[in-house]
């Protein structure tokens, strides 16, 4: 009991101090660390940040006081031991100047969300925005958005800042991020933190570290490219620069002629470029390490669908990367493949998105990672499908399962093995649970077939039991089976579940990105 009494007594004056002494600035702490945030159960809780050079930090929260001196650099790190879902905490943190208070903290499940675009896509812009708002009242679910900017090195903080989930903070944050997590909530029933960092448009080379990049040839060609843009940057800059002068005046001179304006000259990628390899790992993922989480979901794909092969080492690098930068004992990683997209073609033929998507499937051999398929939610004219909730729903559908520990279907049908027989190909699959099925009884589509010639047609499928029997009475001998392989395929598989099969070919004919880096 003594013990107890002098901890709570230690927190309290460390937050009478922090009114005091805060102006003296000595001891900080990154902008991930602070007032709402969510600290991860069951796991021990890095708090960590940067001091005078020798100078002893102490950390208190709740019954726990650990200590740190600040190396050679200013650098400390405190690991507070486990703790249960509960709250609202403080924190105090002191040194020998001054102080920091740290209020309102909860412990629960803290997940991050990354990627590109349909990762950033907003609230305010997913389905049924206006009700889905008014309705975002969870006072127990907290966001922190990461500000998007790019660095040349590893960054130790970010801009960003821990606020309660409200009406009035959930318009701007993702979308699919928010939609996970409250699935999550409803169902566990303790606070949630939800970690936001991604950015349009970006390649996942952008979100990998340098040195995971550059370890292997296949990857390393993406940094010497990036290495010769920066390394001629400055010229390209100069030559910039005089030719948007001349265009301003060009384009002046028209206006008071009434001729249309003059193209613009577009800007030289450069060191602040969001494509540079690493740059985002630099300024908006090391900034969050070792801050203690579940996991990451991510979304994202579509700008490496060119490289979809060279996707198949980059993807797992990059998550593999995540883990040694944390070194969690468990760092779960789900991911959304790519969503149908694009006119639907009447012809079977070759696509980037679907190697894409193959790429996504083969990173699936990966422990502690889950698909979410969505090849039946997106929109042939929009590559950012409004349909956010069902994309989270299923994302939550593998951490449910798979960390917590709830009886769920996770997974649409999965394909695990073909054999040919005569003029048939006969197609196994996995998580079939509740039968291999069409919705409203329609007829199977989506498969296509081909014999040694690799000329592909639409074919004939039936569903028997957890197989599904493909033929054509246009190839005699096939030797391949091809499912919802297009950019925007006609397909309609799912288990008794709802979940749709996961598109696949049986063969390993190359593709039309096999070369390209």
């Amino acid at each position: 009991m003594r013990a107890r009494k002098t901890h709570g007594i230690v927190l309290f004056q460390v937050c009478l101090l922090a009114v005091s002494f805060s102006a003296l600035g000595n001891v900080s702490v990154p902008n991930i660390i602070g007032d709402h945030m969510v600290l991860q159960e069951g796991l021990k809780i890095p708090i960590w940040g940067k001091a005078d050079p020798g100078e002893m930090v102490t950390v208190t929260l709740d019954k726990n006081t650990e200590q740190a001196v600040a190396d050679d650099k200013g650098s400390w790190c405190v690991r507070l031991p486990k703790m249960k879902a509960g709250g609202p905490y403080e924190m105090g943190i002191s040194g020998k100047a001054n102080s920091l208070c740290i209020k309102d903290i909860l412990v629960g499940e803290v997940w991050m969300g990354s990627g590109q675009s349909n990762m950033q896509w907003t609230v305010s812009n997913s389905n049924n925005a206006a009700q889905e708002i008014a309705n975002a009242n969870y006072p127990s679910i907290r966001l922190f958005d990461v500000e998007r900017t790019v660095a040349t090195q590893p960054k130790d903080n970010c801009n960003g800042s821990w606020k309660v989930c409200s009406p009035e903070s959930i318009p701007e944050f993702s979308a699919v991020l928010y939609y996970f997590g409250r699935e999550l909530f409803t169902v566990l029933r303790v606070p949630m933190g939800l970690i936001h960092t991604s950015w349009g448009g970006t390649p996942a080379e952008s979100w990998a570290s340098r040195p995971t990049l550059a370890s292997d040839p296949d990857l390393n060609v993406i940094v010497q490219r990036w290495d010769k843009i920066l390394a001629e940057y400055p010229a390209a800059k100069q030559a910039y620069d005089q030719a948007l002068g001349e265009w301003e005046k060009a384009a002046e001179k028209a206006k008071a002629e009434g001729q249309p304006e003059p193209q613009k000259p577009g800007a030289p990628q450069g060191p602040d470029h969001p494509w540079l390899a690493a740059g985002l790992y630099n300024s908006m993922i090391a900034p969050l390490v070792p801050y203690a989480v579940k996991g990451s979901i991510w979304y994202q794909g579509e700008s490496n669908a060119g490289r979809a092969y060279q996707y198949r080492k980059l993807f797992p690098a990059m998550i593999e990367d995540w883990r040694k930068s944390w070194g969690q004992k468990s760092f779960s990683f789900y991911f959304v493949q790519l969503a149908n997209f694009t006119d639907v073609l009447p012809e079977p033929g070759d696509s980037d998105w679907a190697e894409l998507r193959e790429a996504q499937t083969m990173t699936l051999k990966l422990k502690d990672t889950g698909m979410a398929t969505i090849i039946d939610i997106g929109e042939a004219k929009d590559i950012h499908p409004r349909n956010k909730q069902d994309v989270g729903k299923r994302l939550a559908l593998n951490a449910l399962s798979n960390d917590y520990g709830k009886d769920v279907v996770f997974s649409g049908p999965m394909y695990t093995s073909v054999k040919f027989k005569g003029n048939e190909a006969i197609i196994t699959f996995k998580y079939t649970d509740g039968g291999l099925q069409t919705r409203n009884g329609e007829f199977l589509k989506g498969f296509s077939i081909a014999g040694a010639d690799k000329k592909f047609v639409w074919a004939n499928a039936t569903i028997q039991g957890k197989k599904v029997v493909v033929s054509s009475p246009h190839v005699n001998e096939p030797a391949s089976v091809r499912y919802a392989w297009a950019n925007n395929p006609v397909c309609n598989l799912y288990n008794g579940a709802g979940l749709p099969a996961l598109p696949f070919r049986t063969d390993d004919w190359p593709g039309i990105t096999v070369n390209k880096k």
